[in-house]
């Protein structure tokens, strides 16, 4: 579970999404699955100190990723970097299995917001690259994609406002609320300018894996919900100077 520890240092408003995400569906029921919520630090620490539980959030995680059968044997679930590369091949992300963690889910993330920009006018991709801050000059539709991949892939601030638009337009696709940010002007124009065209695409997507395998339901959000707020912490690392966002 090492590559979950981290979540003992995330926001309980964001640990709140990933739990509600695990133990509840589309109408706000519990899962007939979960076993989450019926567990004591459960009623004591959600929703406010859901980090002082973060071991039983990742293990809760971790059993929905893997197959039930396999589990009696297992004691447990798959390892996380299973589960998101299962996620990434539902989701037919370009990625090698030998990388990271960390990279693995950039390429998650990056999937579902290039599969969004198709559906953007080149005005709507213009103000995107705006906001990255991504010379555009001269740019047609395809040099911007081009260009916008390459920010992900470097880190930094621009990777992190994706994380938190892909993540935030899911969030309010299946709970029906955005993320709770910070006083974060920069990241709360960038929601309010692309909720409308990535959103879109995330139903329009969600509907298709919905009819395709239940069991991402649960295993999707949660992957994403989860990259998210490993970029938000090694976002605020970068900025303290104490991470490399390279791999």
């Amino acid at each position: 579970m090492k590559d979950l520890e981290f979540l003992k240092s995330a926001d309980s408003a964001d640990l709140q999404v990933l739990v509600d995400y695990l133990t509840k569906n589309k109408n706000g029921n519990f899962r007939a699955t979960e076993c989450l919520s019926y567990t004591q630090n459960y009623r004591s620490y959600y929703p406010d100190r859901l980090p002082m539980m973060y071991d039983e959030i990742a293990e809760e995680l971790l059993c929905f990723g893997g197959n039930t059968f396999r589990n009696i044997f297992r004691g447990g679930g798959p390892s996380y970097k299973t589960v998101l590369i299962d996620v990434c091949k539902k989701m037919k992300v370009n990625f090698s299995k030998y990388a990271s963690v960390e990279s693995i889910e950039r390429n998650l993330l990056e999937k579902v917001l290039l599969s969004s920009l198709d559906q953007m006018t080149e005005e709507q991709l213009k103000s995107l690259m705006d906001e990255m801050n991504i010379p555009t000059k001269g740019f047609g539709k395809q040099a911007m994609i081009a260009a916008l991949q390459i920010a992900i892939k470097k880190g930094g601030f621009a990777s992190y406002k994706i994380a938190v638009i892909v993540a935030n337009a899911i969030c309010r696709l299946l709970l029906g609320r955005g993320l709770s940010l910070s006083a974060n002007a920069a990241l709360t124009r960038s929601l309010c300018i692309f909720a409308g065209p990535i959103g879109w695409v995330v139903t329009a997507v969600w509907t298709l894996l919905d009819i395709a395998g239940p069991a991402y339901r649960v295993t999707i959000p949660a992957v994403i919900q989860v990259a998210y707020m490993r970029a938000k912490m090694q976002y605020k690392l970068l900025e303290q100077g104490e991470y490399s966002m390279c791999g």
